[in-house]
């Protein structure tokens, strides 16, 4: 006698305008993206687009979270504007933002680093505005400052519409020592 045998099946959300050979090449990209070196830490699979909730003295500081950037929707649509005080509102990014990060306490200081090996733009909506950045750290996106309690949504876009890049995004509370060029 045959018993029928149920299978799990792991959901996957593929960007429109990937195939799904590139969905899973990409996706393969972004695994391997700056995983660290060690028998133990290969072994492990770091998780894509997830939602966070951190307070003061969070562990590990840095914290950080992956994903894709890139989408159809233009991040002058997504902020609701051309350009904030951090920088303008370019590229194309997903009309939902990518990760949500909660904040459970203030913070005097918080910065929030895209890293990928393409050009990448960054959103952010939460209390007090919607912040935009292209370039913070040379070609890497980023928004430092003061930080309120309460929810974030962060989308992060590629500067071709429909073009997807593995990035990781670095959170950290400690102030930069040199962080680069400021605009005045």
């Amino acid at each position: 006698m045959h018993k029928a045998v149920a299978k799990r099946a792991a959901k996957f959300l593929v960007p429109s305008g990937l195939t799904p050979i590139m969905a899973i090449a990409t996706l393969a990209s972004v695994l391997l993206f700056k995983i660290p070196q060690g028998s133990q830490a290969q072994a492990q699979t770091p998780p894509i687009f997830e939602n966070v909730t951190i307070g003061s003295k969070f562990s590990p500081d840095p914290l950080t979270i992956r994903g894709l950037s890139g989408g159809e929707a233009s991040a002058k649509t997504v902020a609701g504007r051309q350009e904030t005080l951090n920088g303008p509102c370019v590229g194309f990014m997903n009309e939902k933002p990518d990760h949500t990060l909660r904040l459970t306490s203030f913070f005097n200081y918080l910065s929030i680093v895209v890293e990928s090996p393409e050009d990448t733009t960054i959103v952010i909506k939460g209390p007090g505005g919607t912040w935009c950045n292209d370039e913070y750290q040379g070609k890497n996106p980023g928004i430092a400052g003061q930080w309120l309690a309460g929810k974030y949504q962060i989308w992060v876009g590629s500067y071709d519409q429909k073009k997807y890049h593995p990035y990781s995004i670095k959170i950290t509370s400690a102030p930069l020592l040199n962080p680069g060029p400021f605009r005045r």
